[in-house]
């Protein structure tokens, strides 16, 4: 994997970028705005990228830290895409899927079921994470309602989880300010702590922070009854809620609670499939579990098209055919479910990922870690923790405790403001940065990366420190 030691900043037109910022202001709803500012607001513009770069509206070159949104995994501009894309688009651009289909999806479904676990053997293709998410719960209810179980469709989601902006997969949401002034389905939803070790009970250790999350799920499951419980979905990593990793062999404790108890386990990989923890996914290859149902999205395409999925247990499926409801209708679609030029996108994307990316990725993943820890150095940072190519530097005003930066919330967008400075684009999260770059990153851009994120943290310190607001 060279680096792309050639890339140069894309020419920007100045008054063509101030325009592209008014217009915003004027006409575009960003996503999660704030109600003081809805409609009304301009984020940073990017406006070109190669490998693991972008550059942004001011021609400043950065390295995409977020890769996109976890999801630019093959890195940017690659050709082998954009030609699949075009190529797919002149020979079909749009099929219904409602009743007619098309090859790319047909190959595609293949080619996803060969690295699935167990017998996870058939997709139904959405639109991205959040569609990927509902459709899965969706075929829970129509599942049970099939098998004339029509009160088994309680959710067990989790604190910190992130599962989507759908009003039934944000339901599942377990961070306060994502539903804090949003309606959903909670009256479906059972919600348990967060597996977060770095927030365990102080004094305990780690095997038997473990053991009290299983008891809290066994005991919730008993004190509901099996009876009304439908699914269980968890996030092997916890993305946006902080790249939370569970304490070894919770997960697979879990999957058997489940499978004692006929709750269908769905495991969320829109964020650590296809490659971001160095597997196409990561259920059974990084955790030992083998799920009812996978989510998918994001990697699945690189970014380069809106396309995600659910993989379902064939076992599932034998169970509806079998029934005694043959001409019961899962009366559920999307109109771009297996969008042929999305599932082309796919394909070649999954080539890219298995003719070397996926090796690099597992390969450069350890690397990546070591140098991120070493931020723990700081006075500020609590922890850094993470898997594979994605990790989160969590700041606290205080280590003895482990407090959050409750003085100030944006630290996070501190930190960010000096990295773009220095040339890293970061995801902020409140008092924490999240680091997910392109998987084609090498050993020498991680040092750029760190180092970068390093000096963002240190001026970010010494900001707080002048102001009165932490003393480090």
């Amino acid at each position: 994997m060279a680096a792309i030691r050639n890339f140069k900043p894309a020419e920007t037109d100045a008054a063509a970028a101030a325009q592209s910022v008014d217009l915003a202001k004027r006409h575009l709803v960003q996503p999660w705005p704030y109600a003081g500012t809805v409609g009304a607001e301009a984020r940073s513009l990017i406006e070109g990228g190669e490998g693991i770069y972008i550059t942004d509206g001011d021609g400043k070159k950065l390295i995409d830290g977020p890769a996109g949104m976890w999801c630019v995994n093959v890195g940017h501009r690659r050709e082998e895409l954009a030609r699949v894309m075009y190529d797919q688009a002149m020979q079909l651009s749009y099929n219904t899927p409602w009743y007619t289909m098309n090859s790319p999806s047909a190959e595609l479904a293949r080619r996803i079921a060969g690295h699935a676990p167990g017998d996870l053997s058939h997709i139904f293709f959405t639109t991205g994470g959040s569609s990927a998410v509902e459709t899965a719960l969706r075929f829970m209810q129509f599942y049970n309602n099939v098998r004339g179980r029509s009160e088994k469709k309680l959710i067990i989601s989790r604190g910190g989880a992130y599962h989507g902006s759908t009003y039934l997969s944000a339901s599942l949401n377990g961070r306060a300010r994502d539903r804090d002034w949003m309606d959903g389905a909670h009256d479906l939803v059972v919600k348990l702590s967060s597996p977060d070790p770095f927030r365990r009970p102080a004094g305990m250790s780690v095997g038997a922070f473990s053991d009290m999350l299983v008891a809290e799920f066994r005991d919730t499951v008993n004190r509901i009854g099996a009876d009304r419980i439908g699914a269980f979905v968890g996030e092997p990593v916890q993305a946006s809620g902080g790249v939370i990793v569970p304490p070894p062999n919770y997960l697979g404790r879990i999957r058997e609670i489940c499978r004692d108890n006929e709750i269908l386990y769905v495991s969320d990989e829109v964020v650590t499939a296809f490659g971001r923890l160095g597997h196409v996914f990561a259920s059974e290859e990084v955790f030992g579990i083998d799920p009812d149902m996978i989510t998918f999205a994001k990697g699945l395409t690189s970014g380069y098209f809106p396309l995600g999925g659910v993989i379902i247990s064939e076992r599932l499926l034998e169970e509806l055919r079998r029934s005694n409801h043959p001409d019961a209708l899962f009366g559920h679609g999307l109109t771009y479910t297996s969008h042929p030029v999305g599932c082309a996108v796919a394909l070649k994307n999954l080539d890219l990922l298995e003719d070397g990316i996926l090796d690099h990725a597992r390969e450069v993943g350890p690397y990546f870690q070591e140098r991120m820890k070493s931020l723990e150095e700081l006075e500020i940072v609590g922890e850094v923790r993470g898997a594979g190519l994605m990790a989160c530097v969590e700041c606290v005003a205080d280590r003895e405790s482990n407090d959050p930066l409750k003085l100030d919330k944006d630290v996070g967008n501190r930190i960010d403001a000096h990295c773009h400075e220095l040339g890293l684009l970061v995801r902020p999260l409140i008092n924490m940065c999240v680091m997910s770059p392109p998987l084609v990153i090498t050993r020498e851009q991680v040092d750029d990366m760190v180092g970068i994120l390093r000096e963002g943290i240190s001026r970010t310190m010494e900001d707080l420190r002048k102001e009165g607001v932490w003393q480090g």
